[in-house]
């Protein structure tokens, strides 16, 4: 399970290092990947990974991270930022297109991403993706993204069987079956109002995370037991929400801080609530067990209507999320652009992110936006050490035993 985030995906680049270089060394062998599912960046991953099963492919990867800069992937001048308000009120003229019958592909943003979707295009290997489903090599993979005139999920779906299991009750949650491309996987990673939204057949989509940030209901679905989530926000911690509440406060001001935390809360938020559902299902299954019977699941599962949905089993999982706060390591990198004298226009924006003393605080929201491979190395190597970190819990839940 890949999470989205935008330029915090090179923290999931670390940790796909980890595992694919590092890991098979205690393993002993490669370990084995069946299904993936991705929303927003981690879509984009979760479409590398398919596509480039059997081969060892991370350090393709990685390099791809560690190569962005920042003035080449997302190109504003200084008289882009200017013309920020034109192109918000500009939104009438699409309207009208719209109106008239014409459905462009990329439905506004105010950021230029064409230079970023060229790059999703030619790093991924797309028609190998058929290849690898075919030769069983991959089960399933799935990516999440949000249909703008319904506003509920669609999780767009490749697989062997080229069609649908038993899928999920809840009417806000989709399921297509779909031959994968690069347009589901950057319509997953629209980041609304920043990023353009894509046309895919006659519908309009953006960032999966609004809805479905780490999508682990569509991953059971498609017959995962074990679930391996890369989380993309840092674990809570009160002494250090303590320590960057006093710059939380002087940077209320800044209506960039204030889009970041509103991001954070739309993109971010949704998995320890997802996970924790996950495990009340485990912990009924293991009272029902201590209760009725080492039975029970089979016994449940027997008296359920059949073909109705799924049958119900305890799900494994490990999380590997970041040990330090992501939005605070964007800070770390503007402040030292800002003292170095390298400030691009689009990082100009983001100074009233440091707080009086000139001191970086936070900054979600370019933490969002900041592909650089300076920012890209440090997170690279934070999450590579925070899954070595998690190795030998690694290793069991790698282990057919």
């Amino acid at each position: 399970m890949l999470s989205g985030g935008g330029a915090r995906g090179a923290y999931e680049a670390g940790v796909l290092q980890y595992l694919l270089e590092d890991l098979p060394v205690r393993l002993g062998r490669p370990p084995q990947l069946d299904v993936f599912c991705g929303t927003s960046v981690g879509a984009i991953h979760a479409c590398f990974l398919a596509a480039t099963a059997g081969e060892v492919q991370a350090r393709r990867l990685v390099d791809v991270w560690r190569g962005f800069r920042l003035e080449e992937v997302l190109p504003v001048s200084t008289r882009d930022l200017f013309g920020l308000p034109r192109r918000l009120f500009g939104l009438g003229r699409t309207a009208v297109e719209l109106r008239g019958g014409r459905l462009p592909d990329r439905l506004y943003g105010l950021l230029d991403t064409r230079p970023l979707e060229k790059v999703v295009r030619g790093a991924v290997p797309w028609r190998s993706i058929r290849r690898n489903l075919d030769a069983g090599r991959v089960s399933s993979l799935c990516v999440a993204a949000t249909e703008i005139a319904s506003g509920r999920v669609v999780c767009f779906v490749e697989n062997r069987e080229k069609r649908l299991p038993p899928w999920s009750r809840d009417v806000a949650i989709l399921s297509r079956v779909a031959r994968l491309s690069s347009e589901h996987a950057l319509a997953s990673a629209a980041i609304p109002v920043l990023f353009p939204a894509v046309r895919i057949g006659s519908a309009y989509f953006a960032d999966g995370g609004l809805r479905m940030n780490t999508p682990l209901s569509p991953a059971i679905h498609l017959g995962a037991d074990r679930i391996l989530v890369i989380a993309l926000r840092a674990g809570p911690a009160e002494a250090r929400e303590a320590a960057l509440a006093g710059s939380r406060l002087e940077a209320y001001g800044n209506p960039f801080f204030l889009f970041g935390k509103v991001l954070n809360a739309l993109l971010l938020d949704h998995i320890d609530t997802d996970l924790a559902r996950m495990r009340v299902m485990n912990e009924v299954i293991d009272d029902g067990e201590r209760a009725y019977g080492a039975d029970f699941l089979g016994r449940i599962n027997a008296s359920a209507s059949e073909g109705a949905r799924r049958d119900w089993k305890r799900i494994e999982d490990v999380v590997v999320r970041p040990s330090a706060d992501l939005g605070v390591l964007a800070g770390h990198v503007l402040d030292e652009r800002r003292r170095q004298g390298r400030l691009t226009p689009l990082l100009r924006a983001f100074l009233l992110g440091l707080n009086a003393s000139g001191v970086p605080s936070e900054s979600d929201l370019l933490s969002y936006l900041l592909f650089d491979g300076e920012f890209a190395a440090p997170m690279i190597e934070l999450g590579r050490a925070d899954a070595r970190a998690r190795e030998e819990e690694l290793v069991r839940f790698f282990s057919d035993s």
